[in-house]
């Protein structure tokens, strides 16, 4: 299914053992893993698409919701003039790019586009 700019299109939880978390999501409801190297790992079969990514740091709040847009330096600009910070600034992943920002109740999500 093609992405919807401004719908939610990833859910992205913190993990500190990636090993355990893959068991456990597999027995507990049959969801289905792919590794991204030694730190991530995305899950399918779930309802929606989703990833781990292993931290050593306390986790607090362990989801980030991921929105979809085409541009996003678009998004960014229209995130930075209603209020939202910039917590993570645009970089590059397998398949796309992404950057995070604080909502202004200090909420942190993410938005991402498939590269060009």
């Amino acid at each position: 299914m093609k992405p919807t700019n401004n719908h939610i299109n990833y859910i992205e939880f913190k993990a500190h053992d990636l090993e355990a978390v893959k068991t456990f999501y597999n027995k507990a409801f049959g969801w289905q893993f792919t590794d991204y190297g030694a730190n991530y790992v995305a899950f399918e079969a779930s309802g929606i698409a989703g990833g781990f990514e292993k931290t050593e740091q306390a986790i607090s709040n362990g989801a980030l919701i991921v929105i979809y847009h085409d541009n996003l330096k678009q998004a960014k600009a229209k995130i930075l003039e209603f209020g939202g910070t910039l917590s993570v600034d645009i970089f590059s992943f397998p398949s796309g790019s992404r950057f995070q920002f604080l909502d202004p109740s200090g909420n942190e999500l993410s938005v991402w586009c498939h590269d060009k």
